[in-house]
């Protein structure tokens, strides 16, 4: 077991690494157990407090870049397991997110995330079947799109894919596909309104005090798109191409079977 309380250079005999040109050596505690894993951190990025486990072999953190205020996270990773968290990415307070079971869990870039979230790939324990033995919870992975604000206390659970442009609710369960530009709430998470668009400034931190349209913010446009229908031939696309996505720019090639 190998514990680090810096983010910077290393590399040791059992193939474990880290990437940061960057030095970060406030609030970092690093476990690692196993093999041959890897973290990645952008030149660009800033982290004000980070908790990781890496309990077995094959896993990999990348962190991106950010202009804006530091990331905190409370994150562990499993076997063959992926965390990816894009850039801008933003934490009110420490959200937990555990991959494990190689499963991925991937942050697109601005994510707004609020405080006590939770993102969970797996169970943390398993559940059989008593007639077959068979597990019944699999780890599954997560996938937050672009620009994405997660209220308070919401929890996402395997299965959950947020499209660009989303808001999910206060104390909000999500353990499925949500799509783009729309408020989802609830236990389990369901659209409530479509075609919306959400964007960064404070209420009340932010000048003007009163916010009645967009011409009081900066609008993202990029961002302001209607609602695609989940079965649309380009939604189906897209999902099938971004974990090849996010593979190839670890550096991993196309397994293909004999």
């Amino acid at each position: 077991m190998v514990k680090i309380n810096a983010l910077t250079e290393y590399a040791d005999d059992d193939g474990n690494s880290i990437e940061s040109p960057s030095l970060f050596d406030k609030d970092i505690n690093i476990t690692i157990r196993g093999k041959n894993n890897r973290i990645v951190i952008d030149e660009k990025a800033r982290i004000g407090k980070l908790t990781l486990v890496m309990d077995c072999d094959n896993g990999t953190l990348i962190v991106g870049p950010s202009s804006k205020k530091a990331l905190q996270m409370n994150i562990r990773i499993g076997e063959d397991s992926i965390v990816k968290i894009g850039a801008n990415v933003t934490t009110t307070s420490m959200p937990i997110v555990s991959a494990v079971e190689g499963s991925t869990v991937s942050f697109g870039d601005d994510v707004m995330i609020a405080s006590q979230n939770q993102f969970r790939a797996d169970d943390g324990h398993p559940i059989f079947d008593i007639a077959t033995g068979k597990r019944v919870n699999p780890a599954k992975d997560i996938i937050v799109g672009n620009h994405v604000w997660i209220g308070a206390k919401a929890t996402l659970l395997g299965g959950a894919k947020i499209g660009d442009g989303s808001v999910i609710g206060f104390g909000s369960i999500v353990t499925k596909e949500i799509p783009n530009n729309v408020i989802a709430v609830g236990s389990p998470a369901k659209v409530v309104r479509k075609n919306i668009a959400w964007e960064r400034p404070h209420l009340s931190f932010v000048a003007p005090p009163y916010k009645p349209d967009v011409s009081t913010v900066k609008k993202s446009e990029k961002y302001w798109n209607a609602t695609v229908d989940l079965h649309h031939p380009q939604v189906v696309k897209k999902s099938l191409t971004l974990f090849g996505r996010i593979m190839k720019k670890l550096g991993y090639q196309k397994i293909t079977k004999s």
